[in-house]
């Protein structure tokens, strides 16, 4: 990783304390009462935007945040049309890219692929998905959303509800929404496409109160934010697969009307059929209200991670362990095979530092 002085890299939001993160909200906050204020906070810096994986929303209010603060952007949005066709790993597209730009976001499918391009990137790296594994700009969108819509971000019963095994936007929320008081979790989805493990683990870890359920219904009156996620076909390895489980979960009206007249219904975009288009017309229904939210956040982020403003923190806190591999088939480190492996923990349990997963060693 290059050293640059108060150089900030966002890879997972849990990286900085809540401090920060609120830090963050009040700007989003006063950008959102008055945008044009901040209209040419960056006027002469330049965003390369590297999307290795389709994305309308993330995209594209990335882009715009920087066009309304002032600023300018390079990049792709299709991998095919750069010289990733030629065969070029990440190490050298991001390298190269960098050196081009003052602040760089990145998409890619595969777990911990950004925290390994930020390794050795020239400028600061945004984290905008990592396959199935972190989305902390969807996360930070999300806060924004409670903290305008509900007023708070602690105190809540939140249902998260679909493909929680593969949701990033999810796992990233969960984690978050864990570092505040008295905050309980519904967790609705088939066994098949249940949280992960590492993220139950974090829920046991902080103490917080949560459930397992499939049935919606059941449990739709008890929620103060529901948080609905499509079934992501991409993530399936074949049609029958994906099959099986599209059309478990769909937010109509009338399931709606069991619900509070103060719940909020969020959802990270884009939908299929999880939500009938009827509930668009529900004053609940936040969820193109949160899409703008994010460009906001996003304005604030840029201009948080420009200026440098915050402790910087390291990418790894753990060791390599050269003959050890992640037991993550996803996980970076088995595609791009310059990576060094790097682990947290000791003993018989290791965990990946660039996808979180837990590795058994004998």
């Amino acid at each position: 990783m290059s050293e640059q002085k108060n150089r900030l890299d966002l890879i997972d939001l849990n990286d900085y304390p809540v401090s920060w993160w609120l830090k963050l909200l009040d700007l989003g906050h006063k950008i959102v009462q008055n945008p044009a204020a901040y209209s040419e906070a960056c006027k002469g810096k330049i965003m390369g935007t590297l999307f290795y994986e389709p994305s309308t929303r993330t995209q594209m209010s990335f882009q715009t945040a920087m066009l309304r603060l002032g600023g300018t952007i390079i990049g792709f949005d299709n991998p095919a049309t750069s010289s990733v066709a030629k065969g070029e790993n990440i190490k050298d597209t991001t390298k190269i890219v960098s050196g081009y730009a003052d602040i760089m976001v990145m998409r890619h499918p595969t777990a911990g692929s950004v925290k390994a391009a930020a390794l050795t990137a020239d400028c600061p790296v945004i984290n905008a998905g990592d396959g199935g594994h972190l989305h902390p700009t969807q996360t930070l969108t999300d806060l924004l959303t409670l903290r305008e819509e509900k007023g708070r971000l602690d105190n809540l019963t939140i249902g998260f509800c679909g493909d929680l095994k593969n949701g990033r936007t999810v796992h990233s929320l969960i984690k978050a929404m864990v570092c505040f008081p008295n905050n309980k979790f519904i967790l609705v989805s088939t066994s098949e496409l249940a949280l992960p493990v590492y993220v139950k683990d974090i829920l046991e870890a902080a103490g917080m109160e949560y459930k397992e359920v499939t049935d919606l219904e059941e449990v739709i009156g008890e929620l103060d934010v529901l948080y609905m996620t499509r079934i992501q076909k991409e993530r399936f390895a074949s049609e029958e697969e994906y099959q099986s489980q599209s059309g478990n979960y769909i937010l109509d009206t009338r399931k709606l009307s069991m619900g509070k007249p103060d719940l909020i219904v969020l959802h990270p975009l884009p939908r299929v059929d999880e939500i009938a288009i009827e509930v668009d017309d529900d004053p609940r229904a936040m969820y193109f209200k949160q899409a703008k939210y994010g460009m906001y956040i996003r304005m604030a982020l840029i201009l948080t991670v420009i200026n440098g403003d915050g402790a910087s923190q390291p990418l790894m806190k753990g060791r390599v362990h050269k003959h050890i591999d992640c037991s993550n088939p996803n996980c970076i480190t088995h595609h791009e095979k310059y990576l060094p492996h790097w682990f947290k923990g000791d003993g018989t349990t290791l965990v990946c530092e660039y996808c979180d997963e837990r590795t058994l060693v004998e």
